[in-house]
């Protein structure tokens, strides 16, 4: 039986950015995201990768800020998964963007959407890689506290307005 190996990558995530990871099926999924990400926010900056399975299997790119885009490119590369996308993202959240990005017609399922410490899970067999998981910060080490969840309500009614 032949073997399958496992093992993880560190995604690289530069300071104040985000980085969305999925899985797609098809060559114009570079596109439909960049246009996805362009018409969300004027102030977006981003860089997408998206890794072909078939044919030429290169890694297709886009993005309006050429180091996210340079950065993108590199984490795919390193991932290395047939079908998966990486999206650098800057002056925005992925709250801004998923649900445009997961309504893209080719888009199978996203892993990941974050600016923590992100570890790619990663299968490989005689075929090729393939992404299992991800490992998305660190463990938890408590239960919240009701000062803890004070601070939970004012960051988001107060520092970033996400609640009212």
């Amino acid at each position: 039986m032949p073997e399958l190996k496992l093992s993880y990558e560190n995604v690289e995530i530069p300071e104040e950015c985000n980085v969305i990871i999925g899985q797609s099926h098809f060559i114009k999924t570079v596109e439909d995201i960049f246009e996805a990400m362009v018409t969300t926010s004027p102030s977006l900056k981003f860089g997408v990768a998206f890794c072909e399975a078939s044919i030429e299997r290169l890694v297709r790119r886009d993005g309006n800020d050429q180091e996210l885009v340079a950065c993108a490119v590199k984490n795919a590369l390193k991932i290395g998964a047939g079908h998966i996308f990486v999206i650098v993202l800057k002056n925005g959240y992925p709250i801004n963007v998923l649900n445009r990005i997961k309504n893209i017609q080719e888009v199978c399922g996203i892993f990941a959407a974050t600016a923590n410490p992100l570890q790619v899970i990663v299968a490989e067999s005689e075929q090729g890689r393939g992404i299992i998981g991800v490992i998305d910060g660190g463990s938890p080490v408590g239960v919240e506290d009701d000062a803890g969840e004070q601070w939970r309500k004012n960051l988001l009614r107060n520092v970033i307005s996400y609640k009212r």
